[in-house]
C-alpha cells in the first residue's frame, strides 16, 4: 500500500518523545526528505527534544509541553487551527499523544498496525502501516515512509550543532590521544549498570591510552552513580557529566572515537553521529532498541535474564517482552564489556 504518487505538499510528524526515539525518527524523516525535498514537514515533539531538531534543515518544530497539561493541547491545537495537512505521522502510540491527533487535520492519519501498537492508538488512526518483519523501533518508524510511498527509506542521519557547541567539545576532547566518552547512567536506575564494572572499563581503556571522559545528564542517578565510578578510580577521568546542554552532548559524542553507555538516548545520538557504541543491555531487547548501526558491539544480558525470568526460548515470548529483573544489569561482567572493547578498537583502528 502506498499512499501517495508524487509528493505531497505537507506532513505533520508527531514524535514527542524520548531523545532515543527522536534519534531514530530523524533518519525516518530525512529519508522521506531526500525523496520530496519541496514536501513541507511539521514536527510536534517535547521540550526538550525540540533543542536537539530545531534546526533541522526543512522542518518546523513545534513544541508540545506535556507538563501543561490540558492547556498544553489547547496551545498545540491553537497554533495549528486553520491548517490541514496531506498526512499525520502519528509516530507514537502513547495515549498523551493520540490526545494531541484530535485537533490536527489531515486526510490521512497514519499509526501503526496491531503488532506494534498500544494505548488505543488505532482509534485514532485511519491508515496501518504494516509492520516490517524486523523487530526494531527504526524499522518500525521507516515503514511510515514506505506506506506513503517512498521507495528508499535507508536510514541515514544528519543533525547539526553549532561552532560554539563544537568549541565546547573540543575543550573536552584530549587531542592528543584516542577518546572514549562514558555515559554511566540513564534516567531509570535499573538500566544502569555496576560502578565497579565500569571502572574496570576505564582503568583498561586508559592502558590502552584512551583519554575517558564521562558525560551525562544532571539527574540525580546519573551524577551518584559518576562519583561512584570515580571514587573507585586510582587514575584522573575528565568528568562533564552535567555540565553539557544536548547540543554540546551531540557534539561532543561527535567528535569522540567510541562511546559505551547503557540503554539511553546518547547512545542513539552517538548512532547517528556515526560514533561507535558499545551498548549495555539487559532490560530490553537490543536487538528492538539497540543503536542501529552498532547491534554488533552490544553486550547484552537480555537473552539470559528473560529466559530466567520466563522459562521459555525467546522466540516464544512477545517480541517487545522486557526483563523485569532490577538487579539484571548486573549480570553483565566487566570482562565482557573489556572484551567487546578490544574487539571493537581492533574493528576500527587494526
Amino acid at each position: 500500500m502506498t499512499l501517495f504518487t508524487s509528493a505531497p505538499q505537507s506532513l505533520c510528524v508527531l514524535r514527542l518523545s524520548a531523545i532515543g526515539d527522536v534519534c531514530n525518527t530523524v533518519a525516518a524523516i530525512q529519508a522521506i526528505q531526500r525523496t520530496w525535498p519541496k514536501t513541507k514537514i511539521t514536527w510536534i515533539t517535547g521540550k526538550l527534544e525540540a533543542h536537539l531538531i530545531s534546526d533541522l534543515p526543512g522542518i518546523e518544530v513545534i513544541v508540545f509541553d506535556k507538563k501543561q497539561g490540558w492547556k498544553g493541547y489547547k496551545t498545540l491545537w491553537a497554533s495549528l487551527k486553520g491548517r490541514e495537512f496531506d498526512a499525520l505521522l502519528h509516530m507514537q502510540y502513547a495515549l498523551r499523544a493520540s490526545i494531541a491527533t484530535l485537533g490536527i487535520k489531515a486526510k490521512y492519519k497514519l499509526g501503526f498496525d496491531a503488532t506494534r501498537s498500544q494505548d488505543f492508538q488505532t482509534w485514532f488512526t485511519n491508515v496501518k502501516v504494516p509492520s516490517p518483519v524486523t523487530p526494531h523501533v527504526l524499522d518500525g518508524l521507516l515503514a511510515f515512509g514506505t506506506c506513503l510511498g517512498v521507495k528508499d527509506m535507508t536510514p541515514k542521519w544528519s543533525i547539526p550543532y553549532q561552532k560554539e557547541d563544537a568549541n565546547w567539545a573540543n575543550q573536552v576532547i584530549d587531542q592528543q590521544k584516542k577518546n572514549v566518552v562514558i555515559v554511566p547512567g540513564a534516567s531509570k536506575a535499573y538500566k544502569n549498570w555496576t560502578a565497579q564494572g565500569y571502572a574496570r572499563v576505564i582503568e583498561h581503556a586508559q592502558r590502552k591510552g584512551f583519554h575517558v571522559i564521562l558525560a551525562g545528564s544532571p539527574s540525580p542517578v546519573e551524577t551518584q552513580l559518576c562519583a561512584e565510578v570515580i571514587a573507585k578510580l586510582s587514575s584522573p577521568v575528565t568528568n562533564v557529566v552535567g555540565q553539557s546542554s544536548i547540543k554540546q552532548m551531540l557534539a561532543l559524542l561527535d567528535n569522540a572515537d567510541l562511546v559505551i553507555a547503557p540503554d539511553t538516548g546518547p547512545a542513539h545520538m552517538a548512532n547517528a553521529m556515526g560514533t561507535a557504541v558499545i551498548g549495555l543491555y539487559a532490560h530490553h531487547n537490543p536487538e528492538r532498541t539497540g543503536p542501529y548501526n552498532y547491534r554488533d558491539y552490544v553486550v547484552s544480558a537480555y537473552e539470559e535474564a528473560i529466559a530466567e525470568e520466563h522459562h521459555k526460548p525467546l522466540e516464544q515470548l512477545d517480541w517487545r517482552t522486557r526483563v523485569k529483573d532490577e538487579t539484571a544489569m548486573q549480570r553483565i561482567k566487566p570482562q565482557q564489556v573489556i572484551t567487546m572493547f578490544n574487539k571493537v578498537i581492533g574493528d576500527l583502528w587494526r
